[in-house]
């Protein structure tokens, strides 16, 4: 099993919780009409992924969805065994697939794959719960990977058609180095992926030293909100990957627990958390209209972050990618709580 020395998992302030309903999850109704909304919201393919990303584990769970245990994939038994024809329906599995050397065994991939270079070339087979069956079936494709999320949408229909599939997990750190693991496996990349695991893990060994014996500043990791306000916050909480990285950048996530990876608070909770760090996924238009991020937070002047100009807006897509591209948003992160860890003030 791969392992990685990471700070202790923070300690869930129950009575912080117990005070503060409006820090839980949503009710059931409220969650599950969700869904509609991250379907609907208007923006760029990248932008609405991070709301399908973040939104469907909690969805899942708290509409009482089927869920769905991964498994770990046999080796090919020879060379001929290997699949030659590959459709991704995730960017983070198109990702680990080029970081595994097997890019140019993928023939197709998912509307929200925008890596490695090349992968504009390649048909796209739809999105995040409505990938077209049509399309996948007419490309002939010998293996078809997916993420954990998405495989109560088409994971049982894909195999009913005869295609076979892998599901690999996404939500830990832990679990993308299972991911790592089962695709290079799956593929026939068994040393390339073991070679990957080893880089990212010494990466972020590495990152991890850095910041050694610096203060664990409090931080809140808003990985998804209603663009131009601060309604509907949804934070990053244990056992996401996410909090996972602001430990090793040096940071504190202080988002209260949830019943999945990422619940949702309120300004109200904010206030009282009083972050000394706000990390803001910021979505939405960019440029001469997109929104005014540090000016949104103004309107909680009295958090800490707030008051000491410490709100950073992020907008790096592959923050939301649970691949090897946790190297560099640990870096980022990073940058953005110990600056001093890089030589100095870092220029977003």
């Amino acid at each position: 099993m791969d392992r990685i020395d990471v700070p202790a998992t923070l300690e869930v302030n129950l009575v912080l919780a117990e005070k503060l309903p409006s820090l839980k999850l949503t009710k059931q109704k409220s969650l599950c009409s969700l869904w509609p909304t991250f379907l609907g919201r208007e923006s760029s393919r990248s932008k609405i992924w991070l709301g399908l990303v973040l939104a469907t584990s909690s969805w899942m769970l708290v509409c009482n969805y089927s869920s769905f245990t991964p498994s770990e994939p046999e080796s090919p038994k020879s060379k001929r065994d290997m699949p030659s024809r590959i459709i991704s329906l995730s960017p983070n599995v198109t990702e680990i697939l080029e970081g595994v050397g097997a890019f140019n065994q993928v023939i197709a991939v998912s509307d929200f794959c925008s890596y490695p270079p090349g992968v504009e070339n390649l048909p796209r087979v739809g999105g995040w719960q409505n990938s077209s069956l049509e399309e996948v079936t007419s490309l002939r494709p010998e293996l078809v990977i997916m993420s954990e999320a998405q495989a109560p949408f088409v994971n049982r229909q894909l195999q009913a058609l005869g295609i076979q599939t892998l599901v690999v997990p996404s939500q830990s750190l832990s679990d993308i180095f299972t991911a790592m693991r089962w695709i290079g496996k799956a593929v026939g990349r068994e040393s390339r992926s073991k070679r990957l695991r080893t880089e990212v893990q010494t990466q972020l060994r590495s990152i991890a030293r850095r910041t050694q014996g610096l203060p664990k500043h409090p931080v809140l990791c808003v990985v998804d909100r209603v663009p131009g306000t601060l309604r509907d916050l949804y934070t990053a909480t244990e056992g996401s990957y996410l909090t996972q990285l602001i430990e090793i950048a040096g940071g504190r996530s202080i988002a209260p627990p949830a019943a999945s990876n990422y619940g949702k608070i309120d300004k109200e909770a904010v206030l009282m958390l009083n972050p000394e760090i706000i990390i803001d996924m910021v979505q939405g238009a960019e440029g001469r209209f997109g929104e005014d991020s540090i000016g949104i937070w103004a309107a909680l002047k009295e958090v800490s972050a707030v008051r000491h100009g410490r709100v950073h807006a992020v907008r790096d897509m592959f923050v939301l990618h649970p691949s090897q591209f946790v190297v560099k948003t640990a870096e980022l992160f990073t940058k953005l709580i110990h600056p001093e860890a890089y030589g100095g003030e870092f220029d977003e």
